[in-house]
């Protein structure tokens, strides 16, 4: 092993004022990012309750309040341990994209485009009978874990083949389809449901486990309503309501062409299918 004197250090020629302006700029990013993973979600309620805690106790100490102060550093390790509890899907969904490979580019191939015609095709069939639907696909974040929930079936998507999936009179239709590399992975999979509050209550389970997979992976999820056959997108924890086939086949070409373009809808301030739950 080399001393310690011989290891070349490329920060060490740097003056301390950009390594401070480095410093802070990496503290910056990972602020920024850690506001926008929490943003909309039912973690912000309790981010401004820790903050009005830790200004609890600095008002303590200011005012020498020596209960409070004592009662809160003897609570802090159990608090510590009970928000890594109540933080576990947005910790498991953080460390998820920080796992992503994002300077690897996905581009569409013919095949994709095609797959997505024959599941666009159908879900207008859906729509127009009021045949419920509800059909995952996989992006970068696997989802292994809900396909061994189903069905395996590992069939090339086709139109003919989602028609048998969703019939009512199928065993397989009630579920969820998960399509992996534009096969059809599994059918009759069970997806996690949203727990975010700020979900409309006029929302059924359907659109509940739309969006509660999205919130654990990167997963795009299209859906056509039982009741009314609205057709709907989910992505990134959010759903964009009654949109009409050619809006969805738009949406998939834009959130399959490429990491880049998916990763601007994502990172988008606003928009119709935000609104749709954070209003």
């Amino acid at each position: 092993m080399l001393p310690a004197a011989h290891l070349w250090n490329p920060f060490a020629e740097l003056s301390p004022s950009l390594i401070a302006a480095l410093d802070i700029l990496i503290l910056a990013t990972i602020l920024y990012y850690l506001l926008k993973l929490l943003r909309g979600t039912r973690a912000v309620p309790m981010v401004i309750a820790v903050l009005l805690l830790v200004l609890l106790y600095e008002g303590a100490r200011w005012a020498r309040l020596e209960m409070v102060e004592w009662i809160l550093t003897t609570l802090l390790p159990y608090f510590a341990i009970a928000l890594i509890v109540l933080f576990q899907p947005e910790i498991r969904r953080a460390l998820a994209r920080v796992g992503r490979r994002p300077l690897l580019l996905r581009f569409t191939s013919r095949e994709t485009a095609e797959a997505h015609d024959d599941l666009v095709l159908a879900v207008t069939f859906f729509s127009q009978n009021r045949i419920g639907a509800l059909v995952a696909l996989e992006r970068e974040v696997g989802l292994r874990t809900y396909i061994e929930s189903g069905i395996p079936l590992d069939a090339t998507l086709s139109y003919d083949l989602l028609l048998a999936i969703f019939h009512p009179a199928s065993p397989l239709h009630d579920g969820a389809v998960i399509i992996q590399n534009n096969r059809v992975a599994a059918a009759a999979c069970f997806l996690p449901l949203s727990l975010n509050p700020a979900i409309s209550n006029q929302l059924g389970t359907r659109h509940r486990a739309a969006i509660g997979v999205t919130e654990e992976s990167d997963a795009a999820v299209v859906l056509v309503s039982e009741q009314t056959g609205a057709i709907s997108l989910a992505t990134g924890g959010a759903i964009e309501l009654g949109i009409t086939p050619e809006t969805l086949s738009q949406r998939l070409e834009q959130l399959f062409a490429g990491y880049r373009t998916a990763m601007s809808l994502a990172t988008a301030p606003s928009g119709p299918w935000t609104a749709a739950v954070r209003k």
